[in-house]
């Protein structure tokens, strides 16, 4: 994602002031930081943006996450229900609190199906987490209304999708928690950094004080403050905050563009009969990250990614045999190959992932071809790119037909 094809004077300008103050970390130094507090600037600048009451910055996506799941107090033995297309961060997460990931199938979004959620709940389920993959989102409002029957908090991991928007509301502020993502190569960048956005003042407090080893932050004297609770270690730096502060500003500039860029290779594709598009929900904008679209089998679609790549398409993943985004490779998991030991809980109540039966997510994410959205593409490129893409898709499928009608006759 475009992040880092964006960066210039006001990253630069934003860096420069923290490095001048000489206050690298975002708490302290009141004295020294002449002013300077990127951190509390950007977290604004998110609450601003997002239309949400509190925002807490954190070091990663993962540590949002992490953080998100430890505010709404899961833990031990709790279960957690996810996709089986996702980031390995999403468990890692939920296994970093103790509790136990329930992946569940997805359907034609690329995220959660709600009917196979709803038949995944269990006495011990205490968070459904969306993860809206590739820039777009799940249907919600059904995903809401079983937490809101089941007393179950409602997670989004957005790390891929700022700037989304479902019912009017910014993908993060829909749920109970949102999580954000500032690694390099997501929409916006701060080199390395995440959020947690929420309306729940408790859960702010609590992410304030537990992504910070739990202080309180009261007062202006750091070595008084209470610990009113066990928390860790974080936080963000003032530095990557101020990249990041940077970035939010570029943030509609990112969208229009591509925005423009994914209708005109999505113009192209649309023209070629037999291949399909994921589903945008009712209600839904995405972020136009990736244009995502079916081929009428596996086989298929495991051609067309190898074709578009010969024809010098670069950037369109086969996320079908990815070992981070889909759960047929992801061997550490099924396995718990931990460097140390395992609760009972987890161990006992993880599902058998090896026989699991996720064939209607197969179905999906096989026939799926995902491709990138660059910023830096020439209004020419991007045309010429759509015409490439249309010409081997086109080719493919017309070539497949021909093979089955010489078959069947």
């Amino acid at each position: 994602m475009p992040g880092f094809e964006l960066f210039g004077d006001k990253e630069r300008a934003q860096v420069n002031d923290v490095l001048d103050s000489g206050v690298l970390m975002r708490y302290g130094f009141d004295g020294m930081r002449q002013g300077h507090w990127k951190a509390k600037e950007l977290e604004q600048a998110l609450e601003k943006r997002m239309q949400v009451n509190h925002a807490q910055l954190v070091s990663s996506g993962t540590a949002a996450l992490t953080v998100a799941l430890s505010v709404a107090k899961v833990g031990a033995g709790d279960e957690v229900i996810l996709p089986t297309f996702t980031f390995v961060a999403s468990f890692e997460a939920v296994l970093s609190v103790g509790a136990i990931p329930i992946l569940v199938d997805v359907d034609d979004t690329l995220t959660l199906d709600p009917e196979a959620v709803e038949k995944a709940i269990t006495k011990k389920t205490k968070v459904i987490m969306p993860v809206h993959m590739c820039g777009s989102m799940a249907d919600m409002a059904p995903l809401k209304a079983l937490c809101d029957t089941h007393g179950l908090i409602l997670l989004e991991d957005a790390c891929q999708a700022i700037g989304g928007s479902y019912q009017g509301k910014s993908l993060g502020s829909y749920g109970d928690l949102g999580c954000f993502s500032f690694d390099y190569v997501k929409t916006i960048t701060c080199g390395e950094g995440g959020a947690v956005i929420t309306n729940n003042e408790t859960y702010a407090i609590r992410a304030d004080q537990f992504s910070d080893h739990g202080h309180d932050h009261i007062g202006k004297d750091r070595g008084a403050e209470s610990h009113p609770i066990l928390g860790y270690n974080y936080r963000i730096s003032e530095l990557h905050a101020a990249v990041g502060l940077a970035q939010i500003s570029r943030l509609d500039d990112i969208l229009a563009i591509q925005k423009r860029n994914y209708t005109i290779l999505k113009t192209a594709l649309e023209q070629i009969t037999g291949l399909g598009f994921r589903r945008i929900p009712e209600g839904g904008v995405e972020n136009y990250s990736f244009l995502n679209f079916y081929l009428p089998s596996e086989n298929m679609a495991r051609k067309a990614a190898t074709d578009l790549s010969g024809a010098g398409v670069d950037g369109c993943f086969y996320w079908f045999d990815n070992n981070w985004h889909y759960y047929k490779k992801w061997e550490h998991l099924k396995d718990l190959k931990s460097l140390g030991p395992v609760s009972d809980q987890v161990i006992k109540g993880l599902p058998d992932y090896h026989n699991a039966d996720f064939s209607k997510s197969d179905h999906w994410v096989g026939r799926n071809i995902s491709c990138l959205i660059k910023l830096n593409w020439s209004l020419e490129e991007v045309e010429e790119r759509a015409q490439k893409m249309a010409a081997v898709i086109k080719t493919l499928i017309e070539d497949h037909s021909v093979a089955e009608s010489k078959m069947k006759g």
